[in-house]
């Protein structure tokens, strides 16, 4: 991976925001538009710790695998509940193909955002630096949810699957020129065109069966990032387990 890893912002707000936010009409006027973006700024505390690269991001937490092309990846989680104050917080959960050390990632995962105090949850899809789509199926905390993503040659397939509310989302989409040179399972704070926004309170989210072209992907010596901003950790990643599963805490202090 290249020890430069850059962030392509936002250059205007989109029309639209996530649907389930723009379901309550004080959410709405409090929310940006949302973004999913590359792993931001340049990597530090960048070593090797038996085997794994250890790096910090100022908006991702969990695990990148690079060093090949990468034609899929997925895993499952537990939607996380969010711990909910007067302040508008925001965190993402998903997969994706690119976004280290690219301008582009294709992603789908899920959200657990807090609005004037109000936990508001919901799913999603991007092929970023296009804006997130979102599915209008409902989401809750506890949901168990597993997805991937597939590529053949410029076509994408991304599935997202509530499995306790028994419900599938599944895009295709076309994209030509992208990198697919990465592969990643990421707790994120999503981005607006003015930088990254305020990480939600979610506990702790628990990843399983993180693989990259069919495999653990623990097997491609990943970098495990933990999220910091300046000397403030936002979040911390686990070690991995069985090669393929982990968590991400959200940093209290």
């Amino acid at each position: 991976m290249s020890a430069t890893i850059r962030l392509t912002a936002a250059t205007a707000v989109a029309a639209a925001v996530l649907s389930a936010l723009a379901t309550s009409p004080a959410a709405a006027a409090a929310a940006p538009a949302l973004r999913m973006t590359p792993v931001s700024g340049h990597i530090s505390s960048h070593h090797l710790v038996g085997g794994i690269r250890n790096s910090t991001s100022s908006n991702w937490a969990g695990y990148a695998a690079t060093g090949t092309t990468f034609t899929s990846v997925s895993a499952s989680w537990v939607q996380p509940a969010v711990s909910c104050t007067s302040k508008t917080t925001y965190s993402s959960f998903w997969i994706g193909i690119d976004g280290d050390g690219s301008n582009s990632v294709e992603q789908t995962g899920t959200e657990a955002d807090c609005s004037s105090g109000r936990a508001v949850y919901s799913s999603w899809y991007e092929m970023y630096p296009a804006y997130p789509v979102n599915y209008s199926k409902s989401v809750s905390a506890g949901d168990h949810f597993t997805s991937t993503i597939t590529r053949s040659g410029t076509s994408y397939t991304l599935t997202l699957t509530d499995t306790t509310k028994g419900w599938t989302k599944t895009t295709k989409k076309t994209q030509r020129g992208l990198a697919n040179a990465s592969a990643e399972v990421i707790a994120e704070a999503p981005s607006s065109s003015s930088g990254v926004l305020p990480l939600s309170n979610f506990g702790t989210a628990n990843f399983t069966n993180a693989t990259a072209n069919g495999q653990a992907i623990g097997n491609y010596s990943p970098d495990k990032i933990n999220m910091a901003s300046g000397s403030t950790t936002k979040a911390t990643t686990s070690s991995l387990s069985g090669g393929e599963n982990f968590s991400v805490t959200y940093d209290h202090s």
